[in-house]
């Protein structure tokens, strides 16, 4: 496994290699590079353009255009390790918000949060997340189904 790379467990393994075969239509084991975003969508990813061409340069340098199956799941290691690694630094930024340690966060407060310090959401954006991650419409947001609910966008 090179750097970077995390175990991947034998039930992602079938579900990345049906996946896989799903779009490689002659069996030869290798999909169209154009193919790799709705691959990595399908098996609950969301690459950026930018990651996604970030991906296509790491392994078809010479842009040959075609994708191998060992190359994916190589690819598919990094991502899932670095989707683990952004989880874990999200969690440890909450932490730091919840005062009473319960692992929950006032949804005005977790608002305010994402105003200043994530991404420029529109309000409306901004409205259909709190909606989502308030499940039970308390007013109080459990932050690891909110990292959860960021990480699968």
């Amino acid at each position: 496994m090179a750097a970077g790379e995390v175990e991947i467990t034998p039930e992602q393994m079938v579900k990345i290699k049906e996946t896989f075969k799903l779009f490689d239509r002659d069996g030869d084991d290798m999909i169209t590079t154009k193919e790799l975003g709705t691959v990595m969508r399908a098996l609950g990813q969301n690459p950026t353009e930018s990651e996604l061409q970030d991906m296509l340069n790491e392994v078809d340098p010479n842009g040959h255009g075609q994708l191998e199956m060992r190359e994916f799941i190589g690819l598919m290691r990094k991502r899932l390790g670095k989707s683990r690694d952004t989880a874990a630094e999200l969690l440890e930024a909450f932490k730091i918000f919840d005062k009473d340690g319960n692992g929950t966060l006032p949804s005005t407060e977790l608002r305010h949060i994402m105003l200043q310090l994530g991404e420029k959401l529109s309000e409306a954006e901004l409205d259909a997340m709190m909606k989502e991650a308030d499940k039970n419409n308390d007013g109080f947001v459990n932050y690891a189904e909110f990292i959860q609910l960021m990480l699968s966008r």
